[in-house]
């Protein structure tokens, strides 16, 4: 099951029965979920880019998504006493599939805090318990992104010749903090050069081990975190990233 993105580098995991589960009732949602992510493009400018909000590689999946009627959605649970209305407790999910078979819920944590991670299982978990959803997906960095990740920016600024902050903006990269120019200037004068300075800096800062990847969300699983809901687990690759772009 998902044989494509194996093939492709992803990363898997499955909890609680869950290949069994989408393989049984939702190989048709299988398909749309693999043509989606294989179909995805993530250019270095967009990773070294400035600005805030949404990164452009999330915001074109969750589009691509959306067209396969992936939607998103907010589940409303209430309890009630003698008809009587006590408690009502609501749970937006990002992407939403219903079948005739179940519901398949998904959150992309591409770039997050790590904490995000906590909040998608135990909706998860509540959402199943309570007949709700079938199966729970989140899709994050894999490990080998993580781990390769400032080995590739410092290749993309070694290889344009980006060798100080003046030509890191025509790239669009955002302008460094005070502290982190500090920073780079401080090791660029201890002889280090400014694409290795530079890349270090950015990638801790920014894809640090407090955001959302593989490892964070792997723990968290192997601790039970949203357990017993079935759970397919996808990390990106490294391969989706184009250097060229």
């Amino acid at each position: 099951m998902l044989e494509r993105l194996c093939d492709a580098g992803f990363e898997l995991l499955f909890t609680s029965h869950a290949e069994a589960i989408i393989l049984h009732d939702f190989p048709e949602l299988v398909e749309e979920l693999e043509s989606s992510l294989l179909g995805i493009s993530l250019p270095m400018t967009e990773i070294i880019g400035g600005g805030g909000g949404e990164a452009k590689m999330t915001q074109r999946l969750r589009r691509g998504l959306a067209a396969k009627e992936w939607t998103k959605h907010n589940f409303e649970l209430k309890k009630t006493v003698d008809g009587v209305a006590k408690e009502s407790i609501s749970h937006e999910i990002d992407h939403v599939r219903r079948t005739k078979s179940g519901v398949f819920a998904l959150e992309i944590e591409w770039n997050n805090k790590d904490p995000f991670f906590d909040r998608d299982l135990e909706n998860f978990k509540r959402l199943h318990a309570e007949g709700a959803i079938s199966v729970g997906g989140i899709v994050t960095r894999g490990s080998a992104m993580q781990s390769e990740m400032r080995e590739r920016v410092e290749r993309f600024a070694t290889d344009r010749s980006i060798a100080n902050f003046e030509a890191l903006a025509e790239f669009g990269a955002g302008s460094p903090t005070g502290p982190q120019r500090k920073q780079i200037e401080a090791d660029i004068a201890r002889g280090t050069e400014f694409a290795k300075a530079w890349s270090r800096k950015f990638t801790s800062d920014k894809f640090g081990q407090a955001t959302t990847h593989w490892s964070k969300l792997q723990d968290r699983v192997h601790r039970g975190v949203g357990n017993p809901c079935p759970l397919v687990l996808i990390g990106l690759p490294p391969s989706i990233i184009d250097m060229t772009a």
